[in-house]
């Protein structure tokens, strides 16, 4: 039994090379399956922040629907309703544009002409 062992631990001694190289592959992969989608999407979201002005249709984080009334360099005035203004952070708003609400009829092709 222990020279079953023996040489199956000689077996499987390969070079200092191919270890490395395999690490190498590994962080290869993770490289591009988990930081860089990752860093790209943190980008994405900075240019998402950076171009939000008064008017902008928007959605936080936290599921408030809402229009931009007033933008500081930290945080987001947003109309949620008629006279009802509430104030987040500029970090908190995740999606820009019109959002779709459930149960809210669907525009008409009319409709999304005008809008353009």
């Amino acid at each position: 039994m222990a020279d079953s062992f023996l040489i199956l631990a000689q077996a499987g001694a390969n070079s200092p090379l191919g270890v490395f190289g395999f690490l190498a592959m590994l962080v290869a992969i993770m490289y591009f399956v988990m930081i860089r989608p990752q860093q790209k999407q943190i980008k994405e979201h900075r240019n998402l922040l950076a171009g939000l002005k008064k008017g902008d249709d928007v959605m936080t984080s936290g599921g408030i629907l809402g229009r931009i009334h007033q933008v500081d360099d930290s945080t987001v005035t947003l109309e949620v309703a008629s006279g009802v203004r509430v104030r987040v952070l500029k970090s908190a708003v995740t999606a820009k544009g019109t959002i779709p609400v459930a149960g809210a009829p669907a525009a008409t092709p009319a409709e999304k002409k005008e809008e353009k």
